[in-house]
């Protein structure tokens, strides 16, 4: 596929091929792309691929101006949940429906090359809007329907609010892509909330029906371990280990659950591994204080069996932050110790102001990436979010089983970092900031449990710390436009909701914001500027902040229609 003469003058490239095969294709455009003075500034190419996780996958490219997304779904079913404006498409022998989907991503121009379709393939395209070539083997889009005018670029200044993970990914999701970005944050450094423990874990999430939660946090997981590698690596600038993560089963029928989603699913080794007793016992064979992790205190760690995740690990969410505020380089402003902001709009931009009103900070773009602390902005504080209170427990490596992975079920122990093994973490009721006695018991309890030791912690100090999530009631993150409820309008889409303009959250990463963090701020760079987005439509939707607004309104028609 030749593109030269078609791509020259443009900003950004979009390819999709429904065929990735070995790769070939892509890096035979890539080298005539770089090698060509005329090109567009950045080559997006998008691929279906075989033999991947379901779903879709962005993976991070040595050449920031070249993205490469892979999906892993059928033709037609991808195009439909695909959001991109497409300039250049390759088909090769196409099965299903899949023109209408297809013609619904182009624009007049777009060019397609589609050696070996069938007649009545080529028939289907040309009733949806494709001019046909056969000299060329190709075809043009050229329907007649109206199109919306191509988007202008953004002016690429943002403040950011809120130095934890997902402020630190937005920050750096925007520099990366020539955004001047200004962080604010009340505290004097990054990572003083919840994203200040000393360690977190990062792990998927399973399910027998493979749900909207369960596709999500398996996008954010496989996303999070590729960029992680690309801002220095976990155990390199990142403190911890991909050490794996061990999930033991909570009795009898939570086992015979798994079981049946490790047949069904057939996940690869590496992903996910679903573990019988024996097999548990054998990868814990070795010695330790006490005798073998395999028979710890004379009973079967894992009687039920286990999933066992070797990609997962734990990271100290405070280093994740600074590496990617370093990753950042000039086009970064930091200013910390601001205290509590207001926000303003007037003449296109939005002003943040400080408890005195003094301007710290203004841009066209606000990102709210504050947490808990959204709840105090007049613009999100109609938002249903919670801060819920979770304490870790913090103990001496020397009180506990000599770790070689993160062990989990209930609660979650890590392997000593400096000397600390981290425990928990509580979900308590309360807004008490300070260390809980009450928690810490709470969390022994589920460890001495989960050990099968009743012994474990008894002469341990309270010890560890205490942050506030905040949480959703679904439990999913809030990524994208906020919306603005003091719009009268009462539309049935979220595509119509009335938004504020210029400002977005990343908010309510709950437990997940390590694994959040990354996809989350990649997602709404990408909105931010127009490109194809690297979910599936379905999920993107469902991390709409909008949606909870949308939801009640339809429950009060409902209501109404019902009187």
């Amino acid at each position: 596929m030749d593109l030269g003469p078609h791509w020259r003058g443009r900003e950004r490239y979009v390819v999709f091929d429904a065929a990735w095969g070995d790769g070939s294709a892509f890096e035979a455009l890539a080298t005539a792309w770089r090698a060509d003075p005329q090109r567009p500034a950045h080559l997006h190419y998008i691929a279906l691929a075989e033999g991947m996780l379901p779903g879709f996958h962005r993976l991070p490219q040595a050449d920031a101006a070249i993205t490469l997304d892979l999906l892993c779904a059928p033709l037609a079913a991808a195009l439909a949940q695909l959001s991109a404006r497409l300039d250049a498409v390759r088909l090769n022998d196409a099965r299903g429906e899949f023109a209408r989907p297809l013609a619904r991503l182009c624009v007049p121009g777009t060019i397609l090359s589609a050696a070996g379709l069938a007649p009545d393939r080529q028939a289907a395209l040309a009733a949806a809007g494709f001019v046909w070539d056969a000299a060329r083997s190709g075809a043009v889009f050229a329907s007649r329907k109206p199109f919306a005018a191509p988007r202008t670029a953004p002016e690429r200044r943002a403040v950011v609010i809120g130095a934890g993970l997902a402020g630190a990914a937005a920050c750096e999701r925007l520099c990366a892509r020539g955004w001047q970005v200004t962080l604010v944050e009340r505290h004097a450094q990054p990572a003083m909330e919840a994203s200040g423990n000393l360690a977190g874990i990062f792990m998927p999430l399973l399910s027998r029906d493979d749900n909207i939660p369960t596709r999500l946090a398996r996008a954010a997981y496989l996303f999070a371990l590729r960029y992680w590698a690309g801002i220095g690596g976990i155990g390199a600038a990142i403190e911890g280990a991909q050490c794996g993560v061990l999930q033991l089963a909570r009795d009898a029928g939570h086992a015979q659950v798994q079981r049946a989603i490790a047949a069904e699913r057939g996940y690869p080794r590496e992903f996910a591994e679903w573990l019988d007793s024996d097999a548990v016992g054998a990868l814990l064979d070795h010695p330790t204080a006490g005798g073998t992790l395999a028979a710890w205190k004379g009973a079967p760690l894992a009687p039920d069996g286990a999933w066992l995740f070797r990609q997962g690990g734990w990271a100290r969410p405070g280093s994740v932050c600074a590496a990617m505020l370093a990753a950042c380089g000039e086009r970064l402003i930091q200013r910390f110790g601001v205290g509590s902001v207001t926000l303003e709009r007037g003449d296109g931009e939005w002003l943040v102001r400080d408890a005195q009103g003094a301007t710290v900070a203004q841009a066209p773009t606000v990102i709210l990436a504050n947490g808990a602390g959204a709840a105090q902005l007049a613009q999100s504080a109609s938002l249903p979010l919670d801060a819920v209170r979770g304490q870790v427990t913090h103990l001496d490596a020397a009180q506990v089983p000599a770790l070689p992975f993160v062990l989990c079920r209930e609660a979650y122990l890590t392997p000593p970092a400096h000397g600390i093994c981290s425990a928990g973490a509580s979900y308590d009721e309360h807004a008490d900031p300070v260390l809980s006695a009450a928690s810490q018991r709470q969390n022994l309890d589920k460890l001495r449990s989960m050990l099968g030791d009743p012994g474990i912690g008894a002469a341990a100090p309270l010890a560890g710390r205490v942050g506030f999530r905040s949480v959703a009631p679904d439990r999913l993150p809030l990524v994208g436009a906020l919306a603005d409820d003091t719009r009268s309008a009462k539309p049935e889409r979220l595509r119509n909701m009335a938004r504020h303009p210029g400002l977005h959250t990343l908010l309510a990463y709950a437990s997940r914001g390590l694994i959040w963090a990354p996809l989350a701020a990649e997602l709404l760079a990408s909105q931010l500027e127009a490109e194809p987005l690297p979910l599936e439509t379905t999920l993107v939707r469902a991390l709409d902040p909008a949606r909870f607004l949308l939801r009640g309104r339809r429950n009060n028609t409902r209501l109404g229609n019902n009187q």
